[in-house]
């Protein structure tokens, strides 16, 4: 018999993956500001009080997907950044970043939402999981641009929002078209990148 989310049979730790897809995918579409416990517990067939149970507030229900979005994205390209800058880091960043967005593009909207609270858990969560995030992309920018030699820090400032906002705006075409799969997302910014250079 199959089982469904708000069975008893659940393991804890399963139903708060539904809970947190249910919560990720609200948040990815109304922000923090519209996040609803109540109808994260109904879009994941569970109780409000268990949402409750498992994350205590909206504030701890925001962080955990903030978190569990950034531990996703930087586990992925970590790997890429660690090891030796070449020609295709920057290709193999996209892979691995797409990768890692496959099953849950929206996660890079809950990681870029900035309708929470100037202070508090949630701004905390999701300030911490952006200067993750853009720690390394400071870092392959600056190996990507050691290589050729351009070692000024404005420049590097500079070039590593560029990247991180063309990146984002790639991500947000793939939301709109999901048919495409991630590899095919890192060959076509390949072919942009190269068009550019």
């Amino acid at each position: 018999m199959a089982r469904t989310a708000g069975s008893r049979n659940v393991p804890r730790a399963e139903r708060e993956e539904q809970i947190l897809d249910a919560a990720a995918a609200q948040i990815a579409r109304v922000g923090y500001a519209g996040l609803s416990m109540a109808a994260v517990a109904k879009q994941a067939g569970v109780s409000k009080t268990l949402v409750h149970t498992c994350f205590d507030t909206r504030d701890g229900l925001y962080a955990a997907c903030v978190d569990r979005a950034a531990r996703a994205v930087t586990g992925a390209v970590e790997p890429v950044l660690s090891g030796t800058a070449d020609p295709t880091t920057a290709e193999q960043t996209l892979l691995a970043l797409f990768g890692a967005l496959e099953h849950r593009p929206h996660d890079w909207n809950v990681l870029l939402d900035r309708s929470h609270p100037a202070d508090g858990p949630a701004a905390e969560a999701a300030n911490a999981a952006r200067a993750r995030i853009e720690a390394q992309a400071a870092r392959g920018m600056s190996a990507f641009m050691a290589a050729r030699e351009i070692t000024d820090p404005v420049d590097l400032a500079a070039f590593t929002e560029v990247w991180i906002g063309a990146v984002t705006a790639l991500i947000h075409w793939w939301q709109r078209h999901p048919q495409v799969p991630g590899p095919e997302m890192a060959a076509r910014t390949r072919r942009l990148i190269a068009a550019f250079g």
